[in-house]
Parts: structure tokens; sequence; C-alpha cells
């Protein structure tokens, strides 16, 4: 497929770009500094900003699918979602947070005790981003969350799926980079989850 990835170069955007071409696909990365981009074969790297609606939306045009991945305090849901439609592509799916995920029943991650106060405003915002796309019935959109550690790691392509409950084992929350890329571009590649959220864990 050719897909448009906002936020290249970024630590979930890069894996997604590595996972992307390791199967094939055809990518246009962009970025705000597109120059941090890797040249290799199948990949276009085009500056491109989040909040420049317009700009972006021609970037995207003509792509089979757009993938987000910025950072949600960086950006509007929608100016974001706005710029996708303006595009014409339908196929949307966003790099999520795990803030908006639930950690008992009614309870979110980010209204934990505990949630660290330094990623509260990217989490808050997350939640925002996913409510504004629960509005959306004109894109197939799908928001996949990670688990509460979000961390570099190996590609092991072994893991778990879930819904909308933070997924825990006896180790704790925790995807790495590499494979949460793995289950999105799974997602990209087999739609399972439109419009809807699903989380990935171990």
């Amino acid at each position: 497929m050719n897909i448009a990835l906002v936020g290249a170069t970024g630590n979930a955007g890069s894996r997604i770009l590595a996972e992307l071409t390791r199967r094939g696909h055809i990518v246009t990365a962009i970025a705000r500094n597109p120059d941090r981009v890797a040249a290799q074969g199948g990949v276009t790297a085009r500056k491109g900003d989040a909040n420049e609606p317009d700009a972006l939306a021609t970037l995207l045009r003509g792509h089979d699918a757009v993938v987000s991945a910025v950072m949600f305090v960086d950006s509007d849901p929608d100016t974001l979602i706005g710029a996708v439609r303006t595009s014409g592509v339908t196929r949307y799916l966003v790099v999520g947070g795990a803030g908006s995920l639930e950690a008992a029943p009614g309870l979110k991650v980010v209204d934990t005790p505990d949630f660290a106060l330094q990623y509260k405003a990217e989490a808050t915002a997350g939640g925002v981003f996913l409510d504004a796309l629960r509005t959306v019935q004109d894109l197939d959109w799908t928001f996949l969350s990670p688990s509460a550690l979000f961390v570099p790691g190996e590609r092991t392509g072994t893991f778990r799926l879930g819904t909308d409950q933070l997924l825990v084992n006896e180790q704790g929350s925790s995807i790495s980079f590499e494979d949460y890329a793995v289950a999105l571009v799974d997602e990209l590649e087999t739609p399972a989850h439109i419009r809807r959220r699903f989380t990935v864990g171990y």
C-alpha cells in the first residue's frame, strides 16, 4: 500500500516506518525535519506540520491510508482530522496513548492516584483526541493505545490485544515501540477495529 506517515521521526513513528518498509509498503514519511528520515528505498521524506491543515491535506492526498504518530499536546484533533478529510483518504490510524484506557471499571489510567504528572497533559489530550474520533463517521479510523510503559525494545511479534482496558501481566503493563508497530501495521493490512480503539501489550 501507499501510506502517509505523519510524525515519521518520533519514537513510535520511526518504528512504524521501519515496519512498513519491512513489509514492502511505499511510505511518504512526513516530519517537521524530513532530513532526519534515513534515505531508503520505498520512502519519500516530506516536510509537513500537523498544525498546517491545507498543506498537510495536499501531502496526504492520493494515499491508501494515513498513519498519525504525533504528540497530542503538539496537535489539534479537529485540525488533523480535518486535514485527513480534505485529503480524501478514508483510512486513518492514530498512535494513541494509554491514559484513556480503563485501569478499573469507570477509572481511566490518567485519573489513577499514581499517574505521573509529567505525562498528564499528553494523556489528557490523547483522551480528547479519542473522544473527537468517536464522533467521526465518514472516516475508517482506528486508535491504537499502547500499554502503560511504551518503550524501546525488541520486535518479538508476540503480544496480546485488548479493547478499552489496560493490559497487565506479572511484570506490569508494557509494550515495545517495535511490537506496537507490528500490531499497528497488522491492523492496517487486515482491518479488525474500524471506528474503534484497541490496545496492545504483553
